[in-house]
């Protein structure tokens, strides 16, 4: 019993009750998130649309998210974290309940316009309230379980979207708002504002907010990060972050690679003449891995440098993908989706720290907004690049994106240092402000 007691602990213990509400309600969430999954089906078959028509539709929702996550990250900022969820999760209800009782395709396109919006306005949101109640010490063990959570939802939800289609489709987007509002709920019950503001420095002519001198060779960062820390700013601000970007560049190349796993890879299965069963086993595979594997992360990696383990995750994302230059049946397929499944398991605790540890306390919403746009690029560059790739280099497409995947990771070493650097002085600010105000 012992050792599961330590497992235990190394992977769950330490983290507030307000964590864990947080987590439950993202994992109803997920769990009940399934009618987006099927719009596109709901469309063609019960609206009368085209597919082409269909995907315009679909579409709305995806510069929807765009907006949301912009527009969510501002909010948390300024409305803070409590409120924003609870805009989010409500609207989201509505346009839920609206979508399921409403049959012109144009009133449909714009619902899944906002619907994109209010969904997409919770992550940022999520997540700076987790970065609010978590200690830095126990962030990775934090973030962890939440990815763990979104990819058990997924798998859920994924399951009881085909039980439900077949039923009703207007049961989809019910039940869906169900759980929001449910999310919603125990958000209003049991999470207060985590929003913590820092008070204007108070300071007599003796006292300094920061120690003397700076700490060489970084006293222009250090001084940038204290003027955060104490006035805030806007998106400007985060866009002219130089080091937070250069991760955010990293974490969109990691985005497009593992992205192939659902955009080029059936493409190819297909080519090569297997059936969509044998791709729905390579789906499956992998969000097996996940929710029987990601647990087991903490141990695997806690106490190593952050830019060594994603250095790793990138090789193996990226030599999952290139074994598929040689795969023309489902055995090596499987293999592949194996290896670049555990880089993305080894990828997501150390992205979400960085993210949380490069953003100033003022600013934290604008920073999880910008790195969160990531995703939706991601969507829309990997079909669009790897289609062609795949179309005109064959199977070496596979062996540019396994390239990829060993540039990014000498990337992320080469950008390890300075992103360490930048945030011990992010908390040397922190306490020094902290003692003087």
């Amino acid at each position: 019993m012992r050792p599961v007691r330590a497992w235990l602990r190394d992977t769950a213990g330490g983290l507030s009750a307000t964590y864990w509400y947080l987590w439950t309600g993202l994992l109803i969430n997920k769990v009940g998130g399934f009618a987006v999954l099927f719009l596109s089906l709901y469309l063609t078959s019960q609206r009368g649309a085209g597919t082409a028509q269909a995907g315009l539709i679909v579409g709305t929702y995806g510069i929807g998210g765009l907006l949301g996550t912009l527009a969510g990250g501002v909010l948390t900022d300024r409305w803070g974290r409590r409120r924003t969820l609870l805009v989010s999760h409500f609207a989201t209800v509505a346009a839920l309940c609206l979508l399921a009782f409403n049959t012109q395709l144009a009133v449909i396109a714009a619902l899944c316009a906002l619907l994109g919006v209010a969904q997409s306005m919770a992550a940022p949101a999520f997540v700076a309230a987790i970065i609010d109640v978590t200690p830095a010490d126990k962030r990775s063990r934090a973030f962890n379980l939440q990815f763990w959570a979104l990819n058990l939802g997924l798998a859920g939800a994924s399951l009881l979207a085909g039980l439900l289609a077949q039923w009703s489709y207007q049961a989809l987007f019910l039940i869906d708002a169900g759980c929001t509002l449910a999310t919603g709920v125990l958000i209003a019950w049991k999470v207060p504002e985590t929003l913590r503001t820092l008070p204007p420095p108070s300071l007599s002519p003796s006292r300094s907010p920061l120690p003397s001198p700076l700490p060489s060779p970084w006293p222009s960062l250090v001084s940038s990060s204290a003027q955060k820390l104490r006035r805030g700013g806007g998106l400007g601000t985060v866009l002219t972050d130089r080091i937070f970007l250069v991760f955010v560049g990293l974490t969109l190349l990691q985005a497009l690679i593992y992205t192939q796993a659902s955009t080029i890879v059936p493409l190819a299965m297909h080519a090569d003449g297997l059936s969509p069963s044998a791709y729905g086993s390579v789906v499956a595979l992998g969000g097996a891995l996940i929710v029987l594997g990601q647990l087991f992360v903490p141990r695997l990696i806690d106490g190593r440098r952050k830019a060594r383990v994603l250095a790793l995750a990138l090789l193996l994302n990226g030599a999952g993908f290139a074994v598929l230059a040689l795969a023309d049946h489902v055995a090596l397929y499987l293999t592949a989706a194996v290896i670049w499944t555990v880089g993305s398991m080894l990828a997501a605790p150390p992205n979400a720290e960085i993210n949380s540890e490069l953003a100033p306390l003022a600013l934290r919403g604008r920073y999880q907004a910008v790195f969160f746009l990531t995703f939706p690029a991601a969507s829309f560059l990997a079909p669009s690049l790897g289609g062609a790739g795949l179309q005109y280099l064959g199977d070496a497409h596979w062996l540019v994106v396994g390239a990829l995947g060993a540039v990014a990771a000498v990337l992320h070493l080469s950008a390890g240092p300075s992103r360490e650097r930048r945030v011990a002085a992010i908390r040397s600010d922190t306490a020094a402000i902290a003692n003087v105000s």
